[in-house]
């Protein structure tokens, strides 16, 4: 009768010395029971979206506006220079026009529409408004003669920083 091999050791048999187990569960609670899950009442749900404010994306673009009429007013009075002014207006209209694009075609859909449905229309829009975007820096040696390419960019920076400024005020 021939001789069965001996068992492989427990170390060659779980590489690396890990072992499989059930893998975590995000639906479960911390003690493996099923959450507790319930309707809101109106009163509920009332309360809950009076705490947690949706911040319009118009609110985002009219900031985006003022921070660009600031910096060129600013570069107005400050240098007598107009290059400056002008090509900061203009650098803040990059970023203002395309993003009040995108917030028309985001706050402008049905409400029904399916996940799916909204997704594509989003990522249209966003198209649309990067489309729109290079379109306007490509005409701008042509718009805003003589043109300043850093104050343009700075404008746009900085009007673009405002997207983390609205996050930020999201959660406060």
């Amino acid at each position: 009768m021939p001789k069965a091999d001996p068992p492989a050791p427990q170390a060659a048999r779980v590489s690396h010395g890990l072992r499989p187990g059930p893998k975590p569960q995000p639906w479960l609670d911390d003690d493996g029971e099923n959450a507790a899950y319930r309707s809101l009442t109106k009163q509920e749900a009332a309360a809950w979206r009076a705490s947690h404010p949706v911040l319009s994306p118009w609110w985002v673009v009219a900031a985006q506006a003022a921070l660009g009429g600031v910096m060129a007013l600013l570069a107005g009075l400050v240098t007598s220079n107009s290059v400056w002014a002008w090509s900061l207006l203009y650098g803040a209209a990059v970023v203002v026009v395309p993003g009040a694009l995108l917030a028309r075609g985001a706050t402008g859909r049905p409400p029904g529409m399916s996940a799916v449905s909204n997704a594509v229309s989003f990522m249209s829009w966003e198209l649309v408004k990067i489309g729109f975007s290079v379109a306007m820096l490509l005409l701008a040696p042509k718009i805003v003669q003589p043109l300043s390419w850093p104050a343009l960019l700075a404008a746009m920076v900085l009007c673009m920083q405002v997207y983390w400024l609205a996050l930020l005020w999201r959660r406060s």
